[in-house]
């Protein structure tokens, strides 16, 4: 089949939910992919940040395929030998008591959605049903009904309602705002993203996080921090919050915690907030099964032992020294920002066109990434990319942009 045909396949049997580039990929391997046609690039997206070890990491294939051969799935309605291990080395790995596994993002978002609340009437004594959790402008948590009902993007929540109650939006990177609604005794958390991903890789002012920490303990509310696409070393350390010194009271990981192998995701509470929850009280048939497990402490130990944080800080500031560096070259570059490897080039439209138009060159010249609100390209690359292979793509993103 040719490229065309597999586009039309999928637009014609698929639901049309995304809008992907023009490019039909077949196979990947470290840092790149190729095409149905063969042609290579460089996958400056790795999936929303999922594949911070970089397409089909060799330790994380072997020790999914010597699980495969084992045990796959069980349930939990049974204990396996993979699962307490996986909870007790991301529980160590990261500074807490216990450890929630799930499969998507979004579940695990849900996961402490329901945690705080729980926590709220069994520990803090909210009356029942009055609970209230505080989150930000322009977040991007996931899709189900509840959490697009606290999502500021029309695309997101527009023609899905009634919404689910319960929350409490403010503007992000504003501790007076934060500070004003702590003052309401039935807050039970706030959920915010250490670096807005979705938003455009939006960085807050240093020491927001810390301070919105603080605020938080003084007020007895919880903290949740998902870390879903800026966890995992991808931000330089091995969370975005570990740049202020701020331990979450509740933890949501996702994406880079498979190596991009299978849905994985993960929640990390100490015992006070975790044990709110008893037997029958939440769940997934698949969360927690031994391939995942098994899956989840190889990619973990990947990160961990072949240093992808200091990688990741190192390449970090060179690609933002370099697109800064292009930017006194041409006035399409209106801003550059970000933190490790998670950065956005902000695009100023010109003569009609997009950063859209940008991804579109740059797919020719062999790197691929994506635009988020018309203006915004991220750039994401996974974490193992050396120093060659980045001067090598930066050439070519250059080559792209200076075609406007």
């Amino acid at each position: 089949m040719t490229a065309k045909e597999y586009m039309e396949r999928e637009d014609r049997y698929g639901a049309h939910n995304y809008h992907p580039l023009p490019v039909v990929l077949e196979r990947g391997e470290g840092v790149y992919v190729w095409d149905v046609e063969g042609k290579r690039y460089y996958d400056f997206l790795s999936a929303y940040s999922a594949l911070n070890q970089g397409h089909r990491h060799p330790r994380i294939v072997e020790a999914m395929k010597r699980q495969l051969d084992r045990l796959t799935l069980t349930s939990r309605a049974f204990y396996n030998d993979a699962l307490g291990e996986f909870e007790e080395y991301a529980a160590k790995l990261f500074g807490y008591d216990k450890l929630l596994p799930m499969n998507t993002g979004a579940e695990a978002v849900e996961t402490a959605l329901k945690l705080a609340r729980k926590w709220a009437y069994k520990v803090k004594g909210i009356p029942e049903n009055q609970a209230k959790i505080i989150t930000c402008e322009n977040n991007f948590h996931g899709r189900t009904i509840t959490i697009v009902s606290f999502s500021t993007d029309p695309t997101a929540y527009k023609d899905y309602g009634p919404f689910t109650p319960g929350f409490v939006t403010i503007p992000y990177n504003d501790i007076e705002a934060l500070e004003r609604e702590l003052k309401d005794p039935n807050v039970a958390a706030f959920l915010v993203e250490p670096i807005q991903g979705e938003a455009g890789i939006i960085v807050p002012d240093e020491g927001y996080l810390k301070k919105a920490y603080e605020l938080c303990k003084a007020h007895n509310v919880l903290f949740i921090a998902d870390e879903v696409q800026t966890g995992i070393a991808r931000t330089g350390k091995l969370l975005a919050c570990d740049w202020e010194g701020v331990h979450p009271d509740i933890l949501i990981l996702g994406k880079a915690i498979s190596g991009g192998l299978m849905p994985i995701s993960a929640v990390l509470a100490d015992d006070e907030i975790m044990l709110t929850i008893k037997p029958g009280e939440h769940g997934s048939t698949f969360g927690g099964n031994p391939l995942a497990a098994r899956v989840a402490v190889e990619a973990l130990k990947v990160v961990v032992e072949e240093n992808l944080a200091e990688n990741a800080q190192k390449m970090g500031e060179i690609f933002r020294s370099e697109m800064k560096k292009l930017q006194q070259k041409t006035d399409i570059i209106e801003t550059v920002r970000g933190k490790g490897l998670l950065n956005a080039v902000v695009i100023r439209p010109k003569n009609g066109k997009t950063a859209w138009d940008v991804c579109l060159k740059m797919a020719e010249n062999g790197v691929l990434a994506k635009p988020t609100h018309d203006h915004i390209i991220r750039f994401a690359p996974p974490l193992i990319i050396n120093q060659e292979q980045l001067e090598d793509a930066i050439s070519r993103i250059e080559k792209s942009i200076l075609a406007f």
